[in-house]
């Protein structure tokens, strides 16, 4: 018999954690090789942990609702064979040893004695609290720590980082005022009582609900946001969909929406004016490298998340439906991994699907920018000829654009958005499918 140890795997390139949501299996029963073991959620995604080898789960090292990180061990597996164990371990990526072994011994620890900071005005995971109590840090250190985590949380890598970089010179607690303090959630902050009746019904929120509430607040709280409409005159678009849709979809096996068209605009836009194509860390503006444009889609559920698509400027208008089309509908279906919701630059709404002219969407942090796509409408418009002006039908739609007045002035987020209308207007419409 062999102790094989289960282990987070990795879920994403900047996927660093994740919550256990709930034990599929019990100590004492018997796994089969790619079975699921237990249920885990990052901050938008869920997703099922499958064991590498069959045998009898002996330990659990964590329980429901702990956050574990990456690569940390979760549970004991007792196999049939050492040689199953042993070609697991060949194939595995190389790790930090000394830190992974150090990591879950605190881990234990973590469980069984978890340290008091109740002092730091920070959330601190029982993990963060162990490893800096294992390493002598005080309550003012990690105040001063800044932390990379959700609403400035200090993570694992962040104590881990700023123990190998520590020195001998003590450290100075930074100011009050000048302490980086996370984001209270809507639940911390005092709200309005509510009355309640004999018949109303009173629903908990669910996880994503909670998640969404707690991000839609910080951001409006983060960010100056600025809104500019634009009216755009998208007829030809509309002729040339309706034309060409079937023969797309009989060609390329794909159905053909509006939505490619417009994220094909907003790309070469972002182009244009690469200033849009950025994020905030404090002090400091990063410049992105890549396009990655989010696009807001619906879950099972009803809530929304926001996968993204990779490098969207390098893609022609076919390499964009089926990317539109593969993230939507793995969406809906729920199937969307980790990695599919990270890395986004630029997000795009489409608030025409439920009839809104235009909306105000709030910024998808840390960008600057989010696009709200109104209804398509009919609408009476002036159409100019060289031989005078007439009255006549047009395929029209409102482009709502928020952004953040920190660091976008009305110049940059006024003329952005113009460009994506500049780009939709011209559209050919003899254009090859």
């Amino acid at each position: 018999m062999a102790r094989f140890e289960l282990k987070l795997p990795k879920m994403g390139e900047s996927v660093a954690e994740a919550t256990i949501t709930n034990w599929l299996k019990e100590v004492g029963d018997r796994i089969e090789a790619d079975e699921a073991v237990l249920e885990i959620a990052t901050d938008k995604v869920d997703s099922e942990v499958p064991s590498e080898v069959s045998g009898i789960l002996v330990e659990q090292l964590f329980g429901k609702d702990d956050l574990v990180q990456v690569g940390q061990t979760i549970a004991i597996i007792e196999t049939d064979s050492a040689a199953v164990a042993e070609t697991v371990k060949e194939v595995a990526a190389p790790v930090e040893v000394a830190i992974i072994e150090k990591t879950v011994e605190v881990a234990k620890k973590a469980v069984a004695t978890p340290a008091d900071f109740s002092d730091s005005e920070r959330f601190l995971s029982p993990l963060v609290k162990n490893i800096a109590k294992e390493e002598g840090v005080s309550v003012a250190e990690l105040a001063a720590i800044s932390g990379t985590g959700k609403e400035g949380r200090v993570t694992k890598n962040d104590i881990l980082e700023y123990v190998k970089n520590r020195t001998s010179q003590p450290v100075v607690a930074a100011p009050v005022a000048a302490v980086q303090k996370p984001m209270p959630s809507p639940a911390a902050q005092k709200a309005a009582p509510v009355s309640v009746s004999g018949g109303d019904e009173i629903i908990e929120m669910d996880r994503m609900r909670k998640l969404i509430s707690g991000y839609m607040v910080a951001s409006v709280q983060t960010s100056a946001h600025v809104q500019s409409f634009i009216e755009v005159d998208v007829t030809n678009i509309v002729k040339w969909r309706e034309k060409n849709k079937n023969t797309f979809e009989k060609r390329e096996g794909e159905k053909l929406t509006y939505t490619p068209i417009f994220m094909e605009a907003v790309a070469k836009a972002l182009k244009d004016f690469p200033g849009m194509n950025i994020s905030v860390d404090g002090d400091y503006i990063i410049k992105k490298k890549n396009i990655n444009l989010g696009m807001a889609a619906a879950l099972p559920n009803g809530n929304l998340i926001v996968p993204v698509i990779k490098n969207a400027d390098q893609l022609n208008l076919v390499g964009m439906a089926k990317a539109v089309n593969d993230l939507g509908n793995r969406a809906k279906m729920g199937k969307l991994k980790p990695d599919d919701t990270q890395g986004g630059t630029y997000t795009v709404t489409n608030v025409g699907t439920f009839g809104s002219v235009f909306g105000t969407p709030i910024i998808n942090q840390p960008q600057v920018g989010i696009l709200a796509l109104g209804a398509i409408r009919k609408m009476p418009a002036v159409i100019e000829t060289p031989e005078g002006d007439f009255i006549g039908i047009r395929q029209k739609m409102f482009l709502s654009h928020s952004y953040d007045h920190r660091v976008v002035d009305g110049a940059l987020g006024g003329s952005f958005v113009k460009r994506v209308a500049e780009y939709l207007e011209a559209f050919d419409v003899n254009r090859d499918v």
